[in-house]
């Protein structure tokens, strides 16, 4: 019996019904949807005692009514695999992605990062710096693409994130200087005032999701984080870092990018500063520009293409951050 086969008779055993379906996912992990029941078969690489730790948060009071709650607390195994199950909830479709809940997920995030972690089972650090560096370690081929991409993640100091300051993009966002072929990129740094500090490395120590993006909403009666396997403890900027570098490589609209920091400020998240949300966010940011990049162009070879027009925004944003 294949993988999926016995995910799909462990749906059952839950409550599923119906014809399995398979969801794609961007790694190793295998996701089975039967009726109301997800089974999901998480990557090889995953700790066991980690994952089990985050699987009990999750099921925690405190992330009630903030994190998708498992139907099982524990985490089995199928085919010597670590598996997790979940009540279904209704994705973002395409149809809806042009007005998405960007605002619900910004004050969900706040709420997320409110937790305090001693609420929480122990929980280990946050996956998103580990993330950045994992995408930019399976990066292959040595073309100037790829070699622009490693120079701008690997300058960047550990936990992976950089020295200089970038100023909030501006209206309109500054274009890249050549090669760039009129798309937008990072702004360049505030060269006016060599009197600025030092960026701040955000809040380390807080309730962080790891990797958010739209697609870790469901709805179910109300909007809910999922995906809890990189949740843990770490600087919660990272978390608005992925929104961040879309709309610095001008991939995110003005309007949309302000809808969503608004409702993170005025919901009292906790990763930025109000007065100047670059000061904490640039950093991040830098970094997960680096390993979109890097997705993209891993992404671009494995199906045998060049970049795209996004793809190649991100890649030159990588070059305007080489180049500050």
């Amino acid at each position: 019996m294949s993988l999926e086969s016995e995910l799909a008779a462990l749906a059952g055993t839950y409550g599923g019904s119906g014809e399995p379906v398979r969801h794609q996912t961007r790694s190793d992990s295998v996701v089975v949807r039967r009726g109301e029941v997800v089974v999901k078969a998480h990557a090889v690489r995953e700790d066991v005692s980690e994952l089990r730790a985050r699987l009990r948060a999750c099921a925690s009071a405190a992330l009630a009514g903030v994190m998708l709650a498992p139907l099982v607390p524990e985490v089995l195994t199928v085919a010597g695999r670590a598996v997790t199950v979940w009540p279904a909830g209704r994705p973002i479709s395409e149809e809806e992605a042009e007005h998405a809940p960007w605002e619900e997920g910004a004050r969900l995030l706040a709420r997320l990062h409110a937790v305090p972690p001693d609420l929480l089972p122990p929980l280990p650090p946050a996956g998103g710096p580990e993330r950045a560096a994992r995408a930019v370690r399976r990066l292959e081929g040595d073309g100037p693409a790829e070699r622009l991409v490693r120079r701008a993640f690997e300058e960047l100091p550990e936990p992976k994130v950089g020295r200089s300051r970038l100023p909030e993009p501006k209206v309109g966002r500054p274009r890249l200087p050549e090669p760039n072929v009129g798309r937008p990129g990072l702004p360049e740094p505030d060269v006016g005032h060599p009197g600025l500090p030092e960026p701040e490395t955000g809040r380390p120590g807080l309730l962080t999701h790891g990797d958010w993006h739209l697609g870790q909403l469901v709805l179910r009666d109300r909007w809910l984080l999922i995906d809890a396997d990189d949740l843990g403890v770490g600087d919660p900027a990272w978390d608005l870092a992925r929104p961040a570098a879309w709309y610095a490589a001008g991939l995110l609209d003005q309007e949309v990018w302000d809808r969503f920091l608004g409702a993170y400020l005025a919901a009292g998240g906790p990763a930025l500063d109000g007065e100047d949300p670059w000061r904490r966010l640039d950093l991040p940011a830098r970094a997960m520009t680096a390993q979109l990049a890097a997705t993209a162009l891993s992404r671009a070879r494995r199906e045998g293409r060049e970049p795209d027009e996004a793809e190649q925004s991100l890649i030159e944003s990588c070059a305007r951050i080489v180049a500050a």
